[in-house]
C-alpha cells in the first residue's frame, strides 16, 4: 500500500486525461442478489468496506476539525473581528459556501472520471488541507491562527463538496437494486455517526488545558491519513461519461443540471423532497443548543445528550430501512416517514412547552426527571422517522437517474440541500425575531412538514401508491413474495398475474422495485375509493370492444406507450376477478400487445406471476359475488403470498401457455 506522493493539484491536472482503457475491465462486479444475509455483511466486503471506511473517516474529520474550532474561537482565544456569538455562523457559512460555487464542476469531474480515482485526489487533498490546518491550531499568533483556520474551514468544505457526488454515484455501481436501500443506510448511519464521535471528540481534546490544540492538530492529520490510507483499497468503479466536455461555470452548469433531473420528475421531486429534509433537520439541529438552555434548562452537557438522542435516531431510521423494505428500494417509507416526523415534531411543541423555569442542570439531574423523558424520545422517533424518509429517496434517486450524468444529477441535489438549509436558518431566525418560542418553532416545521410532504405525495402519485401498497402487504396481510428477482429491474416487461380480489394491483406494486401500469377492467373506477386510487396510479381503463370500441383501442394504444418507455405494464388475461377462486381461461389480449410491442420493435418478456392464498379474504368475492362485507372474516394479518415464475420470451407466448404456467405456480408444492 502506498500513497501518490503527487500533490493533489498535480492530481487533479492529471484527471483531465481520459482513464486507460482497462478501466472498463476492471469495474465492480455485482455479487448474486442472495449472496449476503444483510447490510452489516457488506462492511466484510472489498467493494464497500474501504468505501465506508473512508466516508466516514472524513466526515468524522470534517466535525472535529469544524467543532473543535469553534469551541476555540468561542472560549480559549479572542479576536475583534470575529466575537463568539458569530464564530459558529461564520464557520458554518465558510463550510456550506463551496457546495454553492463547486458542486456542479464536482458533478462533472465524477461522471468524466473514474470514481475511485476521485475519491483518492480527494483524500489526499484532505491530508494537505489537514497539514495546513495542524500549522494553524499549533501557531500562537492568534492573527495567523484565526484566518489560517477559516480558510481551511472552506477548503474542507470543499472536500466535502468533492466528495459528495461521487459517494452517491460510486454505490449504484458497487451494489444491485437489492442492496442499494441497506447501503444508503449503512452511509446515511456512518455519517451521523461520525458527525456526532467528531463532534464529541472534538469537543473534549480541544478543552485539554495547554496541549488541546496539539492533540487536535495530530487527530485531524491522523484522520486524514487513515482515510487515505483505505481509500487505497476501494475497487475501480469506472467512469459513465468519459466524453464529458467539463463547463467550469458553476451558475450555467447547475442551471444544466437541474433541467437535466427536472427531465425525470420522480427523481426532480425527491431531490426536493431530500433537499426538504435537510430544511427540517437543520432547524432542530440549530435550535439544539438554546432549547437546551432556555426551555430545557440544561447545561452544555444535556445540549450534547439531545444531539446523541437526535443522531442515534438517525442511524436507527437508516439501518431500520432495509429491513422494512424487504430488501429493496421501497419508498412506500416516504410517506410513513414524513407522517412520523411530523407528528413528533408537533409532541415534542406539547411536551417542552410548558416546563417550569429552573436553575441549569447537568445530564443526571435532567434524566431524573420524568417530563424530559417525553422530550428525548419525541427527538428519537422524530429522528428515526427522518431516517425512513430519507435513505430510500436517495436511494431512488441513485436507481432512477441515468448512469451517463448520476453524479451531476446528485451534486445540483447538494445544491438543493444548501439553499435549503440556508434558507432555514434565515426562517428561524425571522421566527425568533417575530418572538416565536423555540417550541412554537419547532411546531410551525412540524405543520409545515405535513403540508409539504402531502404536496410532493400528490404531485408524485408514486410514493402515496408504495405507501398504500406498503401499509396493505405488511399490516393488513402478512405477504410473502417469493421468485422477485424474475420481475425485471430495468427495461419493459408484461406482467401476467390471475386475478382473486381487489386489491391484486396493490399486492403487485408491493412486490415490484419499479412502479407498474396496470390495465384494469374501466368499472372498477366507478368505485369510489378504488377508482380514485387506481385513476392516481394512472391504471389504464379497459372496455370490451362490443361495448365501447373506442375505449378497448385507446386501453392497447396507452399500453404500447408504457411499454415503449421502458415500464412494466399488467395485465389479468382472465378479464376479471374470480367469482369461485379458480383460475379462468385467459383471453387474448396479451396477443394483440404483444403484437404491437413487436410492430414497434420490442422484444418484451412476459413474467407469469400467481397470487396465493387470497380468496376467502375481505377483498375478494365469496359470498353471493360480494367483496369487502366481512372485515374479519379471515382474522387479521392472514397469510397471502405472490410467486413471480421466469420470463417467457414473447415468441413462446399463447394464452393456454401462459394460463398453465400461471396454474403451476398456483399449484401447492
Amino acid at each position: 500500500m502506498s500513497i501518490d506522493p503527487a500533490t493533489p493539484l498535480e492530481q487533479l491536472k492529471q484527471l483531465t486525461r481520459p482513464s486507460p482503457p482497462t478501466a472498463a475491465s476492471e469495474s465492480l462486479a455485482l455479487p448474486s442478489l442472495h449472496q449476503h444475509p444483510n447490510q452489516f455483511a457488506l462492511l466484510r466486503q472489498r467493494r464497500f468496506a474501504p468505501f465506508f471506511w473512508t466516508q466516514f473517516s472524513g466526515a468524522a474529520n470534517d466535525n472535529l476539525f469544524k467543532f473543535a474550532f469553534t469551541v476555540m474561537v468561542t472560549y480559549q482565544i479572542s479576536v475583534s473581528w470575529l466575537p463568539p456569538a458569530m464564530a459558529g455562523l461564520v464557520i458554518g457559512a465558510l463550510f456550506i459556501l463551496p457546495f454553492l460555487l463547486f458542486s456542479a464542476t464536482s458533478g462533472q469531474l465524477t461522471d468524466k472520471f473514474e470514481k475511485t480515482r476521485v475519491i483518492r485526489v480527494v483524500k489526499n487533498l484532505e491530508v494537505v488541507i489537514m497539514l495546513i490546518a495542524a500549522f494553524g491550531f499549533l501557531s500562537s499568533n492568534v492573527n495567523v491562527q484565526v484566518p489560517v483556520l477559516l480558510g481551511c474551514t472552506f477548503l474542507m468544505g470543499l472536500h466535502s463538496t468533492l466528495f459528495g457526488p461521487v459517494k452517491f454515484a460510486y454505490l449504484p455501481q458497487a451494489l444491485n437494486e437489492r442492496e442499494l436501500t441497506g447501503g444508503n443506510g449503512m452511509v446515511e448511519m456512518g455519517t451521523f455517526v461520525a458527525i456526532l464521535l467528531g463532534n464529541i471528540v472534538g469537543g473534549l481534546i480541544v478543552a485539554i488545558p495547554q496541549v488541546g490544540a496539539y492533540y487536535v492538530a495530530l487527530g485531524c492529520v491522523l484522520l486524514a491519513l487513515a482515510g487515505r490510507a483505505v481509500a487505497q483499497f476501494i475497487p475501480p468503479a469506472p467512469a459513465t461519461d468519459p466524453g464529458l466536455k467539463i463547463n467550469w461555470n458553476p451558475i450555467t452548469e447547475t442551471w444544466r443540471n437541474l433541467k437535466l433531473a427536472n427531465g425525470n420528475l420522480v427523481v426532480f421531486r425527491s431531490m426536493l423532497g431530500i433537499s426538504w429534509m435537510w430544511f427540517f433537520g437543520a432547524v432542530f439541529l440549530s435550535q439544539f443548543p438554546s432549547f437546551a438552555k432556555e426551555v430545557m434548562h440544561g447545561n452544555e452537557q444535556v445540549a450534547s445528550l439531545l444531539l446523541v438522542v437526535f443522531s442515534i435516531g438517525i442511524a436507527t431510521g437508516s439501518l431500520l430501512c432495509e429491513v422494512l423494505s424487504k430488501r429493496h428500494v421501497e419508498i412506500g417509507l416516504v410517506p410513513l416517514g414524513a407522517i412520523g416526523m411530523s407528528v413528533f415534531a408537533i409532541d415534542l411543541y406539547f411536551a417542552s412547552r410548558g416546563l417550569p423555569p429552573a436553575p441549569l442542570m447537568g445530564v443526571a439531574t435532567f434524566m431524573a426527571q420524568q417530563a424530559h423523558w417525553r422530550v428525548m424520545l419525541d427527538l428519537a422517533l422524530l429522528s428515526l422517522f427522518a431516517g425512513l424518509y430519507s435513505v430510500p429517496m436517495y436511494a431512488l434517486i441513485q436507481l432512477r437517474s441515468q448512469p451517463t450524468h448520476r453524479a451531476r444529477i446528485i451534486a445540483a441535489n447538494n445544491i438543493l440541500n444548501a439553499l435549503f438549509m440556508i434558507v432555514s436558518a434565515i426562517l428561524a431566525g425571522a421566527l425568533i425575531k417575530a418572538e416565536f418560542s423555540i417550541p412554537q418553532i419547532f411546531l410551525f416545521v412540524g405543520l409545515a412538514n405535513a403540508v409539504v410532504a402531502f404536496y410532493i405525495f400528490m404531485l408524485v402519485p408514486e410514493y402515496l401508491m408504495r405507501f398504500i401498497a406498503f401499509i396493505a402487504s405488511r399490516c393488513v396481510y402478512r405477504f410473502k413474495i417469493t421468485g422477485d428477482e424474475n420481475i425485471p429491474t430495468q427495461g419493459a416487461a408484461v406482467l401476467t398475474c390471475n386475478h382473486v380480489s381487489f386489491i391484486d394491483p396493490v399486492l403487485m406494486m408491493a412486490a415490484s422495485p419499479r412502479p407498474i401500469y396496470f390495465v384494469m377492467d374501466h368499472r372498477i373506477f366507478k368505485m369510489p375509493v378504488l377508482g380514485w386510487l387506481f385513476r392516481l396510479a394512472k391504471a389504464i381503463p379497459i372496455a370490451p370492444r362490443a361495448e365501447d370500441p373506442v375505449a378497448y383501442e385507446a386501453a392497447f394504444e396507452a399500453a404500447a406507450r408504457v411499454l415503449r418507455n421502458g415500464d412494466l405494464l399488467a395485465i389479468f388475461p382472465e378479464g376479471g376477478i374470480t367469482k369461485d377462486g379458480t383460475l379462468q381461461p385467459f383471453k387474448g389480449g396479451i396477443m394483440k400487445i404483444l403484437e404491437n410491442a413487436g410492430r414497434d420493435g420490442l422484444d418484451v418478456p412476459v413474467v407469469p406471476m400467481a397470487l396465493t392464498n387470497l380468496w376467502g379474504s375481505f377483498f375478494s368475492r365469496v359470498e353471493k359475488g360480494t367483496a369487502m362485507v366481512k372485515p374479519f372474516r379471515r382474522g387479521i394479518l392472514s397469510r397471502v403470498g405472490l410467486i413471480a415464475g421466469p420470463a417467457l420470451p414473447p415468441t413462446s407466448v399463447q394464452p393456454e401457455v401462459l394460463q398453465a404456467r400461471v396454474a403451476a405456480l398456483m399449484a401447492p408444492e
